[in-house]
């Protein structure tokens, strides 16, 4: 068995039989899910000691799968990879276990550097830009998701919104 063994939770199947063919000619041996379901049995049967993991798994959230992997193994490096990037489900997924975070697109180099970076960089950039509103709506949306596990009926009554009107905000900064 290899002694890098990943999996891959991602619904979008192209991203993850791509990610699957690289991380194998990397050297590693990769099993792929498309949601939740089966973790935890080939979680047993692998033992990851790398996942890479979809925050938005169709109607589901990878956070548990996160909480999940972490519960069983801590020294599982999991990577969060997501094209619905927040500060409120960064924390959560770190929070939850996760060792990096990284939006899409993320190719197979950024992931295995995010697998590597383990430890905080004391020395990162700050920033002396202010956040604008329109980041503020960002992140207060995201915030509610997660909160609801992205329920997106649930997260439209509680930001007081219409659920058509949501749903056109999230398809609008689907990066």
């Amino acid at each position: 068995m290899s002694d890098r063994r990943l999996l891959i939770v991602e619904d979008d199947a192209v991203l993850a039989r791509t990610l699957a063919r690289s991380f194998e000619r990397r050297g590693y041996r990769v099993e792929m899910l498309d949601g939740p379901g089966d973790l935890a049995a080939v979680a047993e049967r692998l033992q990851p000691t790398h996942a890479i993991i979809d925050l938005r798994l169709g109607g589901a959230s990878g956070l548990g799968c996160i909480k999940a992997l972490h519960e069983r193994e801590a020294d599982t490096r999991i990577v969060v990879l997501t094209g619905f990037a927040s500060i409120a489900t960064a924390v959560e997924a770190i929070k939850l276990g996760a060792t990096n975070y990284l939006t899409k697109p993320a190719n197979t180099d950024d992931i295995e550097a995010a697998f590597d970076k383990v430890k905080g960089d004391e020395d990162a950039n700050l920033g002396t830009r202010p956040t604008s509103i329109k980041t503020l709506e960002w992140e207060h949306i995201h915030q509610v998701l997660v909160e609801t596990d992205f329920n997106i009926s649930e997260a439209a009554r509680r930001l007081g919104l219409h659920r058509r009107t949501l749903v056109r905000k999230l398809e609008k900064r689907h990066i």
